[in-house]
């Protein structure tokens, strides 16, 4: 059975320039994660590009039986994979957290396997016939983010491996271990050459986005970063999917039970500490109940805890690192400076050790505030007030972000109705951020573009082919 300490040494560097991460609840050393070279880069792309037209031809069948191994691999190694990426993540073990990523990236994964993409019959008129296939890409570059390294990763991983392709994964240089040790669970299963990981900085990101054997880059992260893969990409034209930021918001109406939507408001503004593209960072609520949402919610964040997310009782953990701490800390800063009112937190302790904020819900705050306007990314929440659900609308859709928003009613009729109008890539209503394998995900205006999940995230991962005649 894999303990943590076999799993952390199976990705321990024997040779080589490595860099040491470091714990952001704690400071402590996790662990070295290699610092590769472009070289390396091609290297490896060398080798996923001779070990894919293998895999593509073993079909669909049989790829499928064999991710369903890799996701067998990778629940016999829950605990230590949850253990890791709590070190280096910061997330707790409970809650919505490592736990929850790890066997989140195991049902990815089975999904993708188990989800059927049939030829599409587009025109059957007599003797003219014309068919609808997808063939493998070739080689697929996925880049990912700090905030859910693992369950990225396979949301990359495994609609590529499932459509026939070789995955070359550059993981966020903040977390890189996370997506190594991953990787080499799934690598007890998959053929050599086929996922592999590049560990490095922003100059293996832009050799895996320029490299002409890359079909494919998949990307999650930042809009700026995201219109930099856009630019170097397009020498060789490569296909792209982006998931980018958002800056989500949520209109609260005022038929709304305050205290049945309260956990639910909660957990879509503060999973993962807040650390999540979309997650609810702004809240708008009409002023007939505005005082009742913000007293049901102020109760309910001061009774979870935050801490170092080893201790079993913590289910809200530090931020993963200084430059995303200093930005919440400075986006508070500037609505006390404003006169908003703090309900909960905006005080975090300079003495205690890791990047602990606070869970902070902001009151009274103008709807132009850089706290509104800007995405905070972490333990912080917005609530703003309005008594015309057109300027709501209005405000919600003010941004060039667009990746979810939400609708809270007791009348579903109007909550569809109002979902209709923001411009956004999902609506949720009476929730936020929840996420099935099955139900295609992505944003609209500067969020990004491309689906992921289910049928459209596998039609994704190939290339469309007619056969007319």
């Amino acid at each position: 059975m894999q303990t943590y300490d076999s799993l952390l040494a199976t990705i321990t560097p024997s040779s080589g320039p490595t860099r040491d991460i470091l714990d952001p609840a704690t400071g402590a050393v996790v662990g070295s994660a290699p610092v590769h070279s472009v070289e390396d880069l091609n290297r490896v792309v060398a080798a996923a590009v001779a070990a894919q037209p293998a895999w593509a031809a073993l079909g669909h069948a049989a790829r499928s039986e064999t991710m369903q191994r890799v996701a067998d691999a990778i629940d016999a190694a829950a605990e230590p994979l949850a253990e890791l990426l709590s070190r280096e993540q910061g997330k707790p073990l409970n809650g919505p957290n490592a736990r929850f990523e790890v066997g989140g990236a195991s049902a990815w994964l089975r999904t993708a396997a188990a989800t059927v993409l049939e030829t599409e019959v587009v025109l059957d008129d007599g003797p003219a016939q014309a068919s609808l296939h997808y063939r493998p890409i070739g080689v697929v570059g996925a880049i990912g983010p700090w905030n859910w390294p693992m369950m990225i990763a396979i949301w990359q991983i495994a609609p590529a491996l499932r459509m026939g392709n070789a995955v070359v994964v550059k993981p966020s240089e903040y977390t890189p271990l996370s997506v190594l040790a991953l990787v080499a669970v799934m690598n007890q299963v998959l053929p050599e050459g086929l996922v592999t990981v590049v560990s490095g900085d922003r100059e293996i990101g832009a050799g895996l986005s320029s490299h002409p054997a890359i079909g494919k880059v998949m990307f999650t992260g930042s809009t700026a970063t995201g219109k930099a893969i856009i630019r170097s990409s397009a020498d060789t034209v490569k296909r792209l999917t982006l998931e980018l930021g958002g800056n989500d918001a949520g209109i609260v109406l005022p038929d709304a039970d305050p205290a049945a939507i309260a956990e639910g408001l909660f957990w879509g503004a503060f999973i993962n500490t807040g650390q999540t593209c979309a997650a609810l960072k702004r809240l708008y609520v009409h002023d007939d109940i505005y005082d009742e949402v913000c007293e049901a919610l102020t109760a309910l964040a001061a009774a979870i805890p935050m801490g170092v997310g080893l201790d079993e009782n913590n289910v809200l953990g530090p931020l993963q690192n200084k430059a995303q701490y200093d930005i919440v800390h400075r986006l508070v800063e500037s609505a006390k400076e404003s006169g908003a009112r703090v309900l909960i937190g905006g005080n975090p302790v300079a003495e205690q050790p890791g990047y602990f904020y606070p869970t902070t819900l902001i009151a009274d705050i103008d709807h132009d505030n850089a706290l509104v306007v800007e995405e905070q990314f972490g333990p912080a929440l917005p609530i703003i007030r309005y008594s015309d659900i057109d300027e709501a609308i209005a405000l919600a859709n003010s941004l060039d972000v667009g990746l979810g928003g939400s609708v809270w009613s007791s009348d579903l009729d109007k909550a569809r109705e109002i979902a209709a109008r923001l411009e956004t890539g999902t609506v949720w209503i009476n929730s936020h951020g929840t996420i099935h394998p099955m139900v295609p995900f992505g944003g609209a205006k500067q969020s990004g573009y491309g689906l992921e999940f289910g049928v459209e995230g596998l039609k994704a991962l190939g290339v469309p082919q007619v056969i007319s005649g």
